[in-house]
């Protein structure tokens, strides 16, 4: 196929003849309905796109039309495609209308197109599809123009109904929940949980359903973003800052920026650490207060069906307990206060986030091993498995273990192998997990037979 002509953003002006305009989608709008004036008991029914075909240059489009066109263009594509706009209206952008509803651009004009005047298409081109894409990277503004999370907080409500640009990493995206307002309509709303070097978490707002989709995509612990013109705002019932993604904001995910690259580095490290998990691990319950008893498989399926953390009991054999590996992998030192792996000779905790590195640095040694427990229905693979109820399943301590011969671990482990034990566990979802979960280890001793033989016929009817 022959390369296309197309007429670049910065050179757009209204007195061009049929202009066709090549660029990739970096933002688009919920689609929404007005009254005709003209024709009473009629919707018009609208939305807006941004497209991007250079570093520098980008353009807000809007489509109008019925139900049928406006809607139907609307599903034919998602932010992050290229399209092409040919024959669309260019006029002159209006700061008092619709253009302070829509990002801002450097643009001095807009673009409008109609089902009878106006096509859009999704880009054939490969040669211009791959000289878009890369463009998806790249912020809409100075990318060393953002607050970091410490800023907003530290600012607080003095930043109250700004709009500021925003650099952090995603930390987790909540469920999209769904309510009907006060006048009928459906709406919907997801949070995002954000981090940076600064603050552990701190919340990100999405009510169109266009962002929550955008959004629902990203991979958490993995995924950078850089949002451009976020609305922050004061929330009492949490007595904290929050942001907010509006009609004029535009978000940039993994930044091809210098800045990007070095939070993405801390992001990975810290997610690679756990000290994200333990932070946001809740208090474990009495394991006497556990009564729940689970098969293997209604472990898996239960954290399936549910993204909450839960406890229970199965009795299950321990099937894989690796007490032969070398020592660093079996024995490890954490930040008491923030549970970051350290070395032993460090004398202040690495993790930037940690709450107490304005304090004297303690640290713990303990097993932090993995294990893996079976019974009928399958097998839970890699079980957290940590001081100091290693401890009592061994039955000796870290430094008595490190004195032991390979004779002696391998002795140690047939204690426990292929025995059926009882094992308190606690289910938490990760997305790090082939399985979806996560399951800790908090109590492990042989089980009685009787016991065993309690449970066993109800549990052999399980699937």
């Amino acid at each position: 196929m022959a390369a296309q002509t197309f007429i670049a953003i910065s050179e757009l002006h209204p007195n061009l003849s049929h202009p066709k305009v090549a660029g990739i989608v970096i933002g688009k709008s919920d689609v929404k309905s007005f009254p005709d004036r003209k024709n009473i008991g009629v919707d018009r029914f609208t939305f807006g796109f941004t497209i991007k075909d250079s570093p520098e240059f980008f353009v807000n489009v809007t489509a109008w039309g019925n139900d049928l066109y406006v809607n139907g263009l609307s599903n034919s594509f998602s932010t992050g495609d290229c399209v092409i706009v040919e024959n669309p209206l260019v006029s002159s952008k209006d700061p008092e209308k619709g253009d302070k509803f829509c990002p801002t651009t450097p643009s001095f004009y807009r673009l409008m197109v109609t089902e009878v005047h106006s096509q859009v298409s999704l880009c054939a081109d490969t040669g211009a599809i791959e000289r878009l894409l890369p463009l998806i990277h790249l912020p809409v503004k100075d990318p060393g123009d953002f607050y970091s999370l410490g800023d907003i907080v530290a600012n607080g409500q003095r930043l109250e109904g700004t709009v500021i640009n925003i650099l952090a990493a995603v930390r987790s995206i909540g469920e999209m929940k769904q309510f009907i307002t006060s006048d009928q309509r459906k709406g919907q709303r997801l949070e995002v949980k954000l981090f940076d070097d600064s603050v552990s978490s701190f919340p990100l707002v999405c009510w169109d359903r266009e962002a929550i989709q955008l959004v629902q995509t990203l991979i958490p612990k993995e995924t950078v973003l850089f949002i451009a013109d976020a609305k922050i705002g004061f929330d009492s019932f949490r007595s904290g800052m929050t942001a907010t993604v509006n009609a004029k904001t535009i978000i940039t995910l993994n930044p091809d920026t210098r800045e990007a690259s070095l939070l993405f580095s801390y992001a990975k490290e810290v997610a690679e650490s756990g000290a994200l998990d333990q932070d946001e691990k809740p208090e474990d319950v009495p394991v006497e207060s556990i009564t729940d008893v689970y098969t293997v498989g209604q472990l898996k399926q239960k954290a399936q069906d549910i993204s909450e953390m839960f406890f229970g009991i199965t009795y299950s054999f321990v099937s894989k307990l690796d007490l032969n590996s070398s020592v660093s992998k079996l024995i490890k030192t954490r930040c008491t206060r923030c549970n970051f792996m350290v070395t032993e000779e460090e004398v202040s905790c690495s993790n930037l986030m940690c709450p107490g590195r304005d304090q004297m640095f303690s640290s713990s040694t303990g097993f932090d091993m993995l294990m893996d427990f079976t019974d009928h229905t399958g097998t839970l693979q890699a079980c957290s498995l940590r001081s100091p109820l290693a401890e009592k399943a061994l039955g000796c301590t870290t430094e008595e273990f490190t004195n032991l011969t390979d004779d002696e671990r391998t002795a140690m482990k047939w204690k426990l192998l292929l025995e059926r034990c009882k094992i308190y566990v606690k289910i938490l979802p990760s997305i790090k997990m082939k399985s979806g979960m996560r399951a800790v280890v908090l109590d492990c001793s042989v089980a009685d037979p009787g016991e065993v033989k309690q449970h066993m016929s109800v549990l052999l009817q399980q699937p």
